[in-house]
């Protein structure tokens, strides 16, 4: 189990590192799902105060990934954004070196697209870089841009952190009024726009200075070779020293993004090569412990089973005296077999035990108590048989006539 901050969210490994904080991949216990969370490294005054500037941004967009929701626990802090899983540009560059003109020209309006937004709501990015542009784990479908990091972001009007001599950003991705001490504007997040267009296209850094001292010793340069000219009329309108000669704004810089798409040239076998470009999944499995649907329970003990005493075969049941005197000896008591778990469910019965072939014994007649003996009378005289009994009575009727026939005869 990872560490549960505020109650809430619980750390389960860290899937990146900026200036002012770590970025860790998060169970929320209350949503039930996994986000990226930023935690503060210090407290300092200056970035608690870029904290809450960050984690008030906001902006409901496709190509933006702003804070969600944020928390304190003791001296930390952090907020959380949706978990972005394709790494950023720079591991896609990282993995195929130079992308073909149109990929680019997707992946620029996507990003012109949120800038839109984030300019819209008077805010300055100040920090567009190849490492704050997400990448959604779209395997070799269309590529889902999000642009991340509003750290250092500044809403027009608002006070600086900073004294103007210095220059707040990632070094090599500057405009050059902002090496001037320039307030923060626009134009300067569409220079770095341009920047990240030709890191696309070459599949390295560019040279900024070289790039601006170019510029304003031979005006706009030719096109490199791998980038065809309609496109880089766009980018070299995003690259412009002077920024009144820029693109003034993302909307502006898109619609021209727009009808350079229509003039590039039909795709050619760079484009339609055999592996086409496809963005990973950066995030790498989860620990020990975690699984898709959040922190896995513990595992239970495995249980054990205690034996069971066998019934006994002979005798009497324990707690009864003997049998009767009418007990079958052929009578068994072991228990009936119990219903054994059935695979699909429910249960049967578990098959008999062999048995000898059944013999025909007669069936034993219910034993009833005896009546109490009688007292003797001396010995007992069998009755006569019923044939002998007729004959006593025939004699004795024919007496009876006789007798009553001598009688009338008397004078």
């Amino acid at each position: 189990m990872g560490e549960v901050f505020a109650n809430r969210y619980e750390l389960v490994d860290p899937i990146g590192r900026g200036g002012a904080g770590a970025v860790w991949r998060a169970w929320d216990r209350r949503r039930h799902r996994y986000v990226a969370a930023k935690v503060l490294l210090h407290g300092d005054a200056h970035s608690l105060l870029r904290f809450v500037r960050e984690q008030a941004l906001r902006i409901d967009h496709p190509h933006l990934l702003a804070p969600a929701s944020w928390a304190a626990d003791d001296d930390k802090v952090l907020f959380t954004m949706e978990l972005v899983g394709g790494g950023s540009l720079g591991h896609v560059i990282g993995d195929y070196g130079p992308l073909p003109p149109r990929y680019v020209c997707v992946l620029l309006d996507q990003l012109l697209s949120g800038l839109a937004a984030v300019h819209a709501e008077g805010v300055v990015h100040r920090d567009i870089k190849p490492a704050n542009i997400l990448m959604e784990a779209t395997g070799t479908g269309r590529p889902h841009l999000r642009l991340s990091d509003f750290g250092i972001s500044l809403r027009k009007g608002e006070p600086r952190l900073t004294d103007t001599h210095m220059v707040v950003g990632t070094q090599g991705y500057f405009a050059p009024e902002q090496l001037m001490g320039a307030e923060p504007d626009f134009p300067a997040d569409l220079f770095a726009v341009g920047l990240v267009a030709l890191y696309l296209l070459r599949g390295e850094k560019p040279d900024s200075d070289a790039l601006v001292r170019e510029f304003l010793t031979h005006g706009t340069p030719e096109a490199h070779e791998a980038v065809p000219g309609p496109l880089w009329g766009v980018v070299s309108g995003l690259l412009q020293p002077d920024p009144r000669n820029r693109f003034q704004t993302a909307t502006g810089a898109r619609k021209a993004l727009a009808e350079a798409v229509e003039l590039l040239p039909a795709p050619d076998a760079r484009e339609e090569r055999a592996d086409p470009v496809e963005v990973f999944d950066q995030l790498g499995p989860l620990p020990a412990g975690f699984g898709p649907e959040g922190p896995l329970p513990p595992a239970e003990p495995a249980r054990t089973t205690a034996p069971t005493a066998a019934a006994p075969t002979t005798g009497s049941p324990a707690g009864f005296g003997p049998p009767p005197a009418a007990y079958d000896p052929a009578y068994d008591p072991t228990p009936a077999p119990s219903p054994a778990p059935s695979p699909t469910g429910g249960f049967h019965l578990s098959p008999p035990a062999p048995q000898s072939p059944p013999t025909h014994t007669p069936p034993l007649e219910p034993v009833t108590a005896a009546a109490p003996p009688a007292p003797s009378r001396g010995p007992r005289i069998p009755p006569p048989p019923r044939a002998v009994t007729a004959g006593i009575l025939t004699a004795a009727l024919l007496c009876f006539a006789v007798g009553v026939w001598a009688l009338t005869q008397l004078p």
